[in-house]
């Protein structure tokens, strides 16, 4: 089965290459996801990567490692939260009238 892994405090300049180098010493990669800023392209400095087999010797391996000189945060993808912000007017959901 399939484990998604986040890699976050990564470089700018840190590539999705880079990132399957790195995990693949570990076992198989499926997939590697570098998060990019909608507007400028440019990397949030986190990613996913999604490992076949090997994943848990991955995170204890390359969590605190280094990489592109960052030391990485690496542990298991946890589900995205739906965030409610409220009131669907924007601000903090208060009515100014």
């Amino acid at each position: 089965m399939s484990k998604k892994i986040f890699v976050g405090n990564l470089s700018f300049q840190t590539t999705e290459n880079d990132l399957n180098a790195a995990f693949a010493q570990h076992g198989p990669v499926e997939a590697v996801a570098i998060i990019t800023d909608r507007e400028t392209g440019r990397s949030k400095g986190f990613g996913f990567v999604t490992m076949t087999d090997g994943a848990d010797k991955a995170i204890a391996q390359l969590s605190g490692s280094e990489l592109n000189g960052r030391m990485l945060t690496v542990n298991e993808a946890k589900p995205m939260v739906k965030r409610d912000f409220g009131g669907g007017r924007g601000g903090n959901g208060r009515s100014r009238y």
